[in-house]
């Protein structure tokens, strides 16, 4: 069955981001008005540039003075709007300024080895697998993407390379932090609907030159490196101007370490928590390994800049270093992060303000309702994300905690779902987690088979619990004689 781009309608109202919006509007001043009789002296009546106009509109020196009070207030109002106007333009540069951090040495030599890093993309079938360094990769496909259409190429320009998800996690954190992708971000032109074809040639053409000598390319079609190489395609084309426009090209198809390669043009939301919201831009590496030929050192390295999407680069690293968990609007996230919070907390994440983290669950749990709303749904996301996020020993070994975690936050934090739509998605995680927990006994029956235990003449076995299934998945039709 083949793979195709799987086209995302992308609902704007829907976002959430009218939820945290606001709107700052002008200073308008004192809103009071006095009306003066008789020989008294209004506001427009001081428009005049001289001194000597106003004195002849104030009949008194005591009045002069109050009319120069006057003139000196509105004057000042003046100025403090004006300072206002570029403060606010000043806050917005510093924000700007905090979301951008220099990476230390030891950040790029942990950088410079993920990219020296040799990943395995394995294909379908008798397709082999490719064994290539992350930077050669990123090279190829950046080079198809500028290469001119006459060539063969895309001709498009690149803006930027990032390194986005657990990979940047690892990079900037000062413990070993794991990571199960490559999340890789080229930033284009999408504008054009025809450049998203374009991107899928670019890509299929980078898998050909990146097959091993020896492989027969006679018969071997884009197509068919589709099939064997591609496990998933994405497009998200929004109408809006101001939507998003990406493309998401998933490569390997086994369970170890796959890479995702992101093309976008514009994207509003492009993190979760503030764990993973680091994206660290490539562009000054990959030009060091084209120009230097000496290899990296504590005096010769080059300046590579890492940007927080959480806002502050700072504060989102003590949460990294610190393992706190921290959001903004998860109404506005796919899913509303519920799986990826759950996650966070069995790996001994814990909130950075648990009363506020604690009001965010509902907002969580009503978008991933929203984003799934029919059961069958919910067990392919839930089955999906167990198989792609619990992939190493020590991973297998939390599944049943987190479904029962799970459980446990959607119990407490729904209020979007009717009682028996509650009911039923409750049941299917205890489903889910009871699955596990068998697996979790056979596999320890095989590899460590349990002691009996011999008294009074009987053997005693231990009990092992069976799996159990609820099969009521649907609600039986109601009959009317």
């Amino acid at each position: 069955m083949g793979t195709e781009f799987k086209d995302v309608d992308v609902n704007m109202e829907d976002s959430g981001n009218s939820c945290g919006s606001s709107v700052v509007s002008d200073y308008s001043g004192p809103s009071d008005h006095t009306d003066f009789d008789g020989d008294g002296v209004q506001v427009s009546d001081l428009e005049g540039d001289s001194d000597e106009l106003r004195l002849t509109q104030c009949s008194t020196p005591d009045a002069y003075g109050d009319c120069m009070a006057d003139v000196n207030y509105f004057l000042e109002m003046e100025e403090r709007m004006k300072s206002n106007n570029s403060s606010v333009g000043d806050v917005k540069n510093i924000e700007s300024q905090q979301r951008l951090a220099v990476l230390s040495f030891e950040q790029v030599c942990r950088l410079n080895d993920v990219m020296d890093e040799v990943v395995s993309i394995h294909g379908r079938g008798n397709f082999p697998t490719l064994e290539v360094r992350l930077r050669d990769l990123v090279n190829v496909v950046r080079k198809k993407l500028e290469t001119d259409t006459a060539s063969g190429g895309a001709g498009m320009r690149v803006r930027d390379i990032r390194l986005n998800g657990g990979a940047a996690s690892h990079v900037l954190a000062t413990e070993s932090q794991p990571y199960n992708d490559l999340d890789l971000i080229f930033g284009v032109d999408l504008s054009n609907v025809r450049n998203f074809d374009r991107v899928k040639s670019a890509v299929l053409s980078s898998l050909y030159e990146m097959l091993p000598d020896g492989v027969s390319r006679k018969r071997m079609s884009t197509c068919s490196l589709k099939e064997a190489y591609v496990s998933k395609m994405v497009k998200v084309n929004s109408s809006n101007n101001d939507g998003d426009r990406w493309s998401l090209i998933s490569l390997g198809n086994s369970r170890g370490r796959g890479v995702e390669l992101k093309f976008v043009d514009s994207m509003r939301r492009q993190f979760e928590f503030s764990v993973d919201s680091f994206q660290i831009i490539l562009d000054s590496l990959l030009l060091f390994y084209e120009c230097s030929e000496l290899p990296i050192s504590e005096n010769f390295y080059p300046t590579v800049v890492g940007e927080s999407f959480y806002g502050d680069f700072q504060e989102a690293l003590y949460h990294l270093h610190k393992k706190l968990i921290s959001t903004r609007h998860p109404e506005e996230i796919r899913g509303g992060g519920l799986l990826k919070y759950c996650n966070l907390l069995v790996k001994n994440y814990k909130p950075a303000s648990p009363d506020y983290i604690k009001s965010l669950q509902k907002y969580m749990c009503s978008r991933f309702f929203i984003d799934f709303p029919d059961i069958n749904q919910q067990r392919g996301k839930l089955e999906n994300y167990l198989w792609n996020h619990f992939v190493e020993p020590e991973e297998e070994a939390l599944k049943h905690q987190y479904l029962m975690l799970l459980h446990d936050v959607v119990e407490e934090s729904t209020v979007c779902l009717m009682g028996h739509e509650r009911r039923q998605t409750l049941q299917l995680i205890k489903s889910l987690a009871w699955q596990v927990l068998y697996q979790d006994q056979q596999r320890i029956m095989t590899q460590q088979p349990p002691p009996l235990m011999y008294a009074n003449g009987i053997v005693y076995a231990p009990i092992i619990q069976t799996s159990c299934y609820c099969t009521c998945n649907t609600w039986m039709s109601c009959c009317s004689s």
